[in-house]
């Protein structure tokens, strides 16, 4: 079923969740224990994030460093297809530009298809550490709004071979495609109309939903979709919730996602060392915003569990 088709034939607030894949060497097992008590809340979707290569140093013999590519979070596909076949609900896997040129990315659309899987999230993804901007692949793409023209075409029977799955009578894809929004702007972006401007390329080339980064003012989500809808995106958007877990993210993440913290939070979070005063203060927040959220009309909450599910489950708990 796809992510849209669960937001418009929804008569009841719906709860869905992101995960990340296990670390290199852990077990599927891992990630069951996480979302088991999730399932609670009968979630329609479950989100499985990307992760790109990333390379490490390796010291030879001699005293050199070798440089070695590893990916330390592999598996989103298969993750999916486990987390499907166990909890017989749908999951959505994080296709990124970084990575990947157009035929890797049409193939793994093929190998989705084969799995049944018919929702994607496609993202333009992060620069690694030693990069300046985020890359694109040869062939490849620079900005989510061409891989989202890509699986759009996929659904139109186009493929990067010159139409081949037309000419050969295959099937048409149908994939849903979701896209992200940031109600504070991009990092990178100079202001917020440009931001907008790009999310609508986005939505024109294809995406059929929004979710958003993580905010914890609910007034940049209403004024953000406000906005939205005045430059003509109608597609659904999804708010994105994450708890503040730790003093030191009161700096981190406004720095690494271009975001604000209100002030009433801040200090709450300021006046202890206690890390679990801290934990109680940021799910005690997440539960006011969820709250509004819902009593505002919003069908569906996403929540980014950082594969941490007590948090989060004491979130939704205290709203479901």
């Amino acid at each position: 079923m796809k992510v849209t088709d669960h937001i418009y034939k929804t008569k009841n607030s719906l709860f869905s969740f992101e995960i990340l894949p296990p670390l290199r060497g852990k077990n599927i097992k891992d990630i069951f224990s996480s979302l088991d008590p999730l399932m609670e809340f009968n979630p329609p979707f479950i989100d499985v994030t990307y992760h790109r290569e990333e390379f490490i140093y390796i010291e030879k013999k001699n005293g050199l460093l070798k440089r070695k590519k590893i990916s330390k979070r592999p598996g989103t596909i298969s993750v999916c297809a486990a987390i499907m076949n166990k909890y017989k609900i749908d999951a959505v896997p994080h296709i990124i530009c970084g990575e990947f040129n157009k035929q890797m990315i049409e193939n793994i659309l093929i190998d989705l298809n084969f799995l049944g899987i018919n929702n994607v999230l496609l993202l333009r993804g992060d620069p690694l550490k030693y990069e300046e901007k985020s890359f694109s692949n040869i062939n490849g793409y620079k900005h989510a709004s061409d891989l989202v023209k890509q699986v759009k075409n996929l659904n139109l029977g186009k493929t990067v071979n010159k139409n081949f799955l037309q000419k050969r009578n295959f099937q048409i894809f149908d994939f849903c495609i979701g896209v992200a929004g940031y109600p504070e702007k991009h990092l990178e972006s100079p202001n917020i109309e440009s931001d907008l401007f790009f999310l609508k390329k986005k939505v024109e080339s294809g995406a059929d939903y929004i979710i958003t980064q993580m905010f914890f003012d609910n007034k940049k989500y209403f004024s953000f979709v406000e906005r939205c809808r005045m430059e003509g995106i109608s597609v659904p958007i999804i708010p994105g919730i994450k708890p503040i877990s730790s003093k030191k993210q009161l700096n981190s993440l406004p720095s690494k996602f271009y975001l604000s913290i209100p002030n009433e939070l801040v200090k709450e979070i300021e006046k202890t060392e206690d890390k679990k005063d801290i934990f109680h203060i940021g799910i005690e927040w997440a539960i006011h915003q969820s709250k509004e959220l819902k009593n505002y009309g919003v069908k569906i909450i996403h929540y980014y569990t950082m594969n941490k599910p007590e948090i989060i489950y004491k979130i939704v708990q205290s709203i479901f």
